[in-house]
């Protein structure tokens, strides 16, 4: 089977499309107009292998409505609303059946699959040079972790599932155990570590690859996997602490060779506010009025809100490290205005009752009894109803909450940014017994917490003098005059203007608490819970841990089934969905 001649391999590509195969872009790409491709009109160069990845990477944003859904719904920060049917129930109260939609891991095969066969004519591509090294090294990777990042997802969800690394003729012969035998998680992981590590390229695109571009107002640049980022998620997942600092790190220090110092000292560095300005995307407010709630900085262009609303400029490129756009004008369609909005949207998922009570109960550090990364900003009460907005910003008027336009419903898929680096890492540091260090990112950031009071010269203090991957330099002195490359790192609670996070009894437990905690307030409905909370339950060899989470959320709700739903996922065979799919999908 090859992803051009029994898969209709149509140019309507999302927003990817922009810049590969459609209107001002058509020259770009050179392949002919047709909606299914003879074996021998493809992969025959560099641009088809563009359009193999791009292809891909269109039907991969298919995935983002049940990649929301899945890890959101599951997990205790979202519940279904009024309007959403007894599927979305099931999977709040984990009572799913076989007929669930979401349940059903076709989709993720049918991507699996696609990779598949673009790996394996990438193969042949460089062995009768219709790709030099560096072409095939770039998009082989890309690619291959791009399966990976899929597989994971599977793992997650399912528990076990079949490892498949070739074309499949047929999908529904996956549900074949004896053609293809399904592994259980660990070993799951360790193959994707095994293979993702073994890829020729972990970099991002090279900046002369024909894949990365401006046109039409996009960059691709953030389009694609980062492969650091994924190897350090599966080592974290693998309990490999130090390995996944390790390519973590990677990633925090993407800009530290950069002549630019907005680069330099800002790209994936949670920077402290810009008080004066508030140029930034931290939680702040008008300079002198900090005990004024009106004055919070609450726009789309300036503070932690525009971070989601923002256009992707300089300020939005150090945040955001992984986010596929949405475009009106082509599909996939933006699923997640149907999915969370009252205003000519489904209405389907809210915050949790659980959520929202955890928001309220923060500190900022001017009083206020409240995280504003809460009802200020991840969402807000539009005719009585809790609404998530991250996804809504760029679709609803901010004064009116109205559409803009029901016509233009871009947006973004929120995959890897940041914030979740910084929380991964000081996961993986913290359960390496880096404590001060994950406590550090955690709060109020490197130079806060190495600084000796009453000391002018910074040469021997404000960093960790630490061996890699937990070296870092938040030197910032006059006399002499230094600057290390994360002086303006201002760590994500103060970012978030909040007090500090006590530390107590357990340094390990405490923290990895205080970092899941964090995780919920600052990446809550981006797709990040469920996996979380599984995780941390596995590491701890400890089930309550995640069905105490489940159990808040239900009962804050006043729901019947709470005490049931935590029996249940007490068993970790509990956790996993039916790895089942019907025959007419």
């Amino acid at each position: 089977m090859t992803l051009f001649t029994n898969t209709k391999y149509t140019l309507k590509l999302g927003a990817l499309a922009l810049f590969l195969g459609l209107g001002s872009c058509q020259e770009y790409l050179n392949v002919e107009p047709q909606d299914q491709l003879n074996k021998d009109q493809v992969y025959r160069d560099v641009f088809d292998a563009d359009a193999a990845v791009v292809g891909i990477y269109g039907k991969f944003m298919g995935l983002a409505e049940k990649y929301v859904v899945l890890n959101e719904l599951r997990a205790d920060l979202v519940s279904p609303t009024y309007n959403a049917g007894p599927f979305y129930t099931q999977l709040s109260e984990h009572s799913v059946t076989a007929e669930n939609p979401y349940a059903s891991p076709k989709d993720f095969y049918e991507v699996i699959n696609n990779c598949n066969d673009a790996l394996k004519n990438f193969d042949l591509m460089r062995a009768d040079n219709r790709l030099d090294s560096n072409e095939y090294n770039e998009r082989y990777s890309d690619i291959g972790t791009l399966r990976s990042w899929l597989y994971l997802q599977l793992g997650i969800h399912y528990g076990q599932v079949p490892y498949i690394t070739e074309p499949v003729e047929n999908l529904n012969d996956i549900r074949n155990l004896n053609q293809y035998p399904r592994i259980q998680f660990e070993e799951l992981l360790n193959e994707l570590i095994t293979f993702t590590e073994g890829l020729p390229y972990t970099d991002t695109y090279s900046a002369n690859s024909t894949l990365l571009i401006d046109v039409d107002g996009y960059n691709t640049g953030k389009f694609f996997i980062n492969k650091e980022c994924l190897l350090g998620d599966l080592h974290l997942w693998r309990g490999n602490y130090v390995q996944a600092a390790s390519h973590y790190k990677v990633v925090l220090e993407t800009a530290s060779d950069s002549g630019s110092d907005s680069e330099r000292y800002d790209v994936y560095r949670v920077k402290y506010a810009e008080i004066a300005s508030n140029n930034d995307l931290a939680v702040g407010y008008i300079r002198y009025r900090e005990q004024d709630a009106q004055a919070l900085i609450n726009n789309n262009t300036q503070g932690w809100r525009s971070m989601f609303s923002r256009e992707p400029d300089a300020l939005w490129n150090t945040e955001w490290i992984w986010s596929l756009p949405f475009d009106s004008s082509f599909a996939p369609e933006n699923p997640f205005i149907n999915l969370f909005s009252n205003q000519n949207g489904n209405y389907l998922l809210k915050p949790s009752q659980e959520a929202m009570n955890l928001w309220e109960d923060q500190t900022q550090l001017n009083g206020f009894p409240y995280d504003a990364r809460g009802s200020k900003f991840s969402y807000s009460m539009i005719n009585g109803d809790p609404v998530i907005m991250k996804y809504l910003y760029n679709y609803l008027d901010p004064v009116s909450q109205l559409p803009v336009d029901v016509f233009q419903r871009d947006g973004r898929w929120f995959l890897y940014r940041a914030a979740k680096l910084h929380l991964r890492y000081a996961e993986a540091a913290n359960r390496d017994g880096q404590h001060r260090l994950a406590d550090a990112l955690l709060n109020y950031g490197l130079q806060n917490e190495y600084t000796v009071e009453g000391v002018e010269d910074v040469t021997d203090i404000e960093q960790t003098n630490l061996p890699f991957p937990y070296d870092f330099d938040a030197r910032q002195g006059d006399f002499p005059f230094y600057r290390g490359n994360w002086y303006r790192n201002g760590g994500l609670r103060g970012r978030a203007y909040l007090e500090r996070a006590p530390v107590y009894g357990d340094s390990l437990i405490s923290i990895e608490n205080n970092l899941i905690e964090e995780a919920a307030l600052e990446l809550a409905f981006e797709g990040n819970r469920w996996g979380d909370l599984v995780r941390v339950a596995i590491h701890r060899n400890d089930p309550a841990f995640l069905a105490d989470k489940i159990y808040a959320k239900l009962n804050a709700q006043g729901n019947a089934e709470a005490s049931a739903v935590r029996t249940k996922l007490m068993s970790q065979e509990n956790w996993y969905l039916p790895f089942v799919w019907n025959d007419e999908e």
